[in-house]
Parts: structure tokens; C-alpha cells; sequence
């Protein structure tokens, strides 16, 4: 009987291995090999003489002002978008928690952007804000001169339009899967002990939360760097100075076949993006453990 299981033991972990080897070998080929490969060209003045240069390459896009454009108008976003889009969702979350009329309707509104092809968003974006078009014609009722959004200080400002309207109705719903998680019987004895609405919210709730929260927020961080998709629709490889993002600087490096400053500028985002994650774990891990436990 022992080695009947034993056997069936050594044949089960045979079978998740084998169905585990496809994915391994498919992360290994498309994401650490290539990796190594990057590295390599970081490190190397060019991939003919392959003279290793140590960090010159790193220096040399850090002093680059494209480079530095780019990074400030990108870290400008994400600190605008990232925490509006986390705060707009979970406050349309808990709107839809209590019992409001029309809650299915709602929330269908708020879910039809991740239906909409990227395409079809970025055309009717252009409508909305050209220089003609409906944002400066509803302006123009109330006395403002009409100005090409694309083209001005205010560019950003639609792009976080942008980013919000297509984001907000998928965390939104996260967050109400993570309310609705919640152990009841909490929010019951706290209301019978008399604790408020801000209290239950702040010390019950989003302590429950607080997986979700770091979900959500790692989420939208990797979406804030996607809407070069529509911004590079919107205004093509050169835009405004204010909608220039690092995707921009990747992609038109990537044209010129400049490796080496391609290679530097993804290891230094690669290294910033493992600092901030890893932050965010070490934050998450300290407000979520009291609720694990």
C-alpha cells in the first residue's frame, strides 16, 4: 500500500511538472532570456565591437534631456493618475455597496470603456478635444476661447481623462469583490457597539481591503505606462512636450537601432519599478498581517 501511494504520489508531481514545463519554458524564452540579452547590451559600447563600457551607457541616457522629458512627464502622470484612479474607484465601489437606485446601470456605465476598442477611444477623444471640437464648442457657450487640448499645458490633463475613463470600472469592480469579502458578523457587532460610518470604513473595512488596495495599485502603476497606446494614436511619435512619455523614448530609440541606450533606459525602469513594488509589498505585508492573522 505504501508504494502503491508513494507511486501515485511521484506520478502526480511527474503530471504538474509536466503541465508546468510549457509555461516555464515559455517565461524563459520570452522574458529571461531576452533580459540577459538586454543586460548585455547595456553593459557593451555596440553589438559589433562588443567592448564591455561598465555603466557609461547608463550615464550617457540618464544626461540624455529626451531621456529626462520623458521620465518627468511619465512620473508627472502616474502621480496623478495612479492614486485618482485607486481613490475615484473605491469611492464608486462603496457608492454601489449600499443600496442606490439604478445600481446595475451604473455599474454597466462604468464597465462599457473595457469594451471599446482602443482605436475606436482614441477617434472619438480626437473629436471631443481638438481644436474644433466638442470640449471647446461646450466652452465657448460660457465666454472661453477654444484651444487644441493636444497641443497645450492642458494635454496631460486629457490623457488622465484618458486613463481614468478606461480603468475606473475594472478596479471599481475589484473593490467590490473585495468588499463584499468582508465578514459580515464585523460590520454587525461594530454597528451594535455604535461604531459610525467613518469608523467602520477606516478601521474594519479598509483593513479588509487592504490586499485588494495593493492589487489595485500595482495594476494601474503597469496601466499608466499602457496608455502610450493611445497617446502614440493620439499624436504619433513626436508629441506635445507635456505627452512625451518613456514609451516614446523607447520606441524611437528602438527605430534608430540604438541598442545600448534602449538596453540602459529599460535596466534603470526595470530596477525603479522593483524598488516601488517591493515598497509596496513591505507596506502591504505590514497593514495586511493583523488581518491574516
Amino acid at each position: 500500500m505504501k508504494k502503491n501511494s508513494q507511486c501515485g504520489k511521484k506520478g502526480e508531481k511527474l503530471f504538474s511538472n509536466l503541465c508546468v514545463l510549457p509555461s516555464f519554458i515559455g517565461v524563459m524564452f520570452f522574458f529571461f532570456v531576452p533580459f540577459c540579452i538586454i543586460i548585455y547590451y547595456s553593459v557593451v559600447n555596440n553589438p559589433i565591437m562588443k567592448e564591455f563600457v561598465g555603466i557609461d551607457n547608463f550615464l550617457t541616457v540618464i544626461k540624455n534631456p529626451a531621456f529626462r522629458t520623458a521620465v518627468k512627464n511619465t512620473v508627472s502622470f502616474s502621480i496623478v493618475a495612479v492614486p485618482l484612479s485607486l481613490v475615484l474607484s473605491l469611492g464608486l465601489a462603496l457608492l454601489l455597496d449600499y443600496k442606490i437606485p439604478g445600481k446595475s446601470i451604473f455599474r454597466t456605465f462604468f464597465l462599457c470603456p473595457l469594451m471599446v476598442p482602443t482605436a475606436s477611444v482614441v477617434l472619438v477623444w480626437q473629436v471631443i478635444f481638438h481644436s474644433y471640437g466638442t470640449a471647446n464648442s461646450f466652452l465657448a457657450n460660457f465666454g472661453f476661447e477654444g484651444i487644441d487640448w493636444l497641443k497645450s499645458p492642458y494635454s496631460q490633463i486629457v490623457i488622465v481623462l484618458m486613463f481614468l475613463w478606461k480603468n475606473l470600472g475594472y478596479n471599481m469592480i475589484l473593490f467590490m469583490s473585495g468588499l463584499s469579502s468582508i465578514p459580515k458578523d464585523i460590520l454587525e457587532v461594530a454597528e451594535l457597539e455604535g461604531a459610525g460610518r467613518l469608523y467602520k470604513f477606516i478601521h474594519i473595512k479598509l483593513r479588509y481591503l487592504s490586499p485588494t488596495i495593493f492589487f489595485v495599485l500595482i495594476l494601474s502603476l503597469i496601466n499608466s505606462f499602457k496608455i502610450f497606446r493611445e497617446v502614440y494614436l493620439l499624436t504619433g511619435d513626436y508629441p506635445y512636450g507635456k505627452m512625451y512619455l518613456l514609451q516614446h523614448f523607447m520606441n524611437n530609440t528602438f527605430k534608430s537601432l540604438d541598442y545600448q541606450k534602449l538596453s540602459s533606459a529599460a535596466i534603470l525602469l526595470s530596477i525603479v519599478m522593483i524598488i516601488i513594488i517591493g515598497i509596496l509589498f513591505i507596506v502591504e505585508n505590514h497593514f495586511g498581517k493583523d488581518v491574516e492573522e
